[in-house]
């Protein structure tokens, strides 16, 4: 004789934890738990429990490393910038120690600062935008403050007014420049 299937919606909860278990029996849907597998079962609730906590005390951990992570790289994301601007800086105020200053040492010592200030630019990937005359206009990249006329091709660069920057691939500021008009 084949067992009936009871419907999903008359399952006792009872009966399904301690089937898993499998030490009770079950007798017409009324539920007889030994002093043993109640014990079993207290036991598994309490480790799932603990299970939960560890698991939401590492969840709440690495949130808050992240956090602090995040914290910490927004507050030194210069550091490696400044550390190439020391030495910048230390050479401009030894040029205004020199009592008696020459026009060439002044030259000399502007050159080699901004020899530095190039290092500390490349090595922090700070790229100046200086765009040659007859490039086409990029307006992500330049700025045409006015057109003028030219024996160039129209919105082709006719001067750089002012260098822009770009920090990696990110315009830090525009090239600002002349660019011809249409003839």
């Amino acid at each position: 004789m084949q067992e009936q299937e009871k419907p999903v919606d008359n399952i006792n909860p009872v009966e399904a934890v301690v089937g898993d278990v499998g030490a009770a029996e079950v007798d017409a849907g009324v539920a007889e738990v030994s002093a043993d597998t109640l014990a079993q079962l207290e036991a598994k609730v309490l480790e799932l429990q603990d299970a939960f906590m560890r698991a939401k005390a590492e969840g709440e951990n690495i949130r808050r490393r992240a956090q602090d992570d995040i914290s910490k790289a927004h507050k030194f994301a210069i550091e490696s910038f400044a550390e190439a601007m020391v030495p910048v800086r230390d050479s401009l105020e030894m040029a205004l120690k020199v009592e008696t200053p020459s026009l060439e040492s002044i030259k000399e010592g502007v050159e080699m600062t901004l020899k530095q200030l190039i290092s500390a630019f490349e090595k922090n990937r700070l790229v100046e935008v200086n765009p040659a005359q007859g490039e086409k206009l990029d307006p992500s990249k330049h700025q045409a403050v006015s057109m003028v006329p030219a024996e160039q091709d129209a919105n082709t660069i006719v001067t750089v007014l002012q260098k822009g920057y770009m920090i990696a691939d990110r315009l830090l500021r525009p090239a600002l420049v002349t660019v011809a008009q249409a003839k």
